[in-house]
């Protein structure tokens, strides 16, 4: 339908408005915080009736979750872009170039990530339609690592008798193609590296950790040959 036509120029409108509604919700964001988040505060801002804000988001989770997306989404491009750019570059400088592409993006946007990888929201249960946009990055390291194996190869530390059968049971829901070993070293791996941006964004570095992009460098790359990855 041509954006012409009053049907055209309506889903345009409303294209805007959810748009608006989305920044906005960003600003109190920032501002209070998500468990302060407030349909009828936003509503306010945009000079609109709360009655109106309810037919593009029917709740306050159903906007929460929105951002939520949003906010995975956004990361997950940025990983898939790193990926995209450095794949040809050997599996180590891959993945050191998606995750610094992952440190980037959350101090460029440190509200957003805090929504997905801060304290949960009270009363707020996330629900299944998050799952594919969370699930991007994850799949990023996972296609590392596999790029990897059916390369060069993994050189993996053997696991611990009493690790292994949790360890299969990853590999089997997230990566069958891929030994379990592998698969244990980067659940732990992808908690460490989030570990590291988020003492960062949250201070746990000040007065600590002073010379931060060189420490991270360092940091994610011994957690690449931590999952296998061989020398860059």
């Amino acid at each position: 339908m041509s954006s012409s036509t009053p049907g055209g120029a309506r889903a345009r409108a409303r294209i805007e408005v959810t748009a608006a509604i989305k920044d906005e919700a960003r600003r109190q964001l920032a501002a209070e915080g998500a468990a302060k988040l407030s349909l009828r505060a936003v509503a306010r801002e945009l000079g609109m009736v709360s009655s109106a804000l309810y037919r593009y988001f029917p709740s306050r989770d159903d906007l929460l979750t929105a951002l939520i997306i949003d906010a995975y989404n956004s990361v997950g491009e940025r990983a898939e872009g790193a990926y995209a750019a450095a794949v040809d570059a050997g599996p180590v400088r891959c993945w050191t170039a998606v995750c610094e592409a992952l440190r980037t993006w959350a101090l460029e946007s440190p509200h957003e990530y805090a929504l997905i990888h801060g304290s949960p929201v009270p009363g707020y249960s996330a629900p299944e339609t998050t799952i594919p946009a969370a699930a991007r990055t994850g799949l990023v390291l996972i296609g590392i690592v596999r790029d990897a194996h059916q390369g060069p190869g993994l050189s993996l530390t053997p696991l611990p008798a009493e690790l292994r059968p949790e360890a299969e049971r990853i590999a089997a829901d997230f990566a069958p193609e891929l030994p379990p070993e592998a698969l244990g070293a980067l659940v732990a791996a992808w908690a460490e590296l989030y570990g590291l941006i988020s003492f960062e964004l949250f201070g746990q570095f000040n007065g600590v950790v002073e010379d931060r992009a060189p420490f991270f460098r360092h940091a994610v790359t011994r957690l690449a040959h931590s999952v296998g990855l061989g020398p860059a």
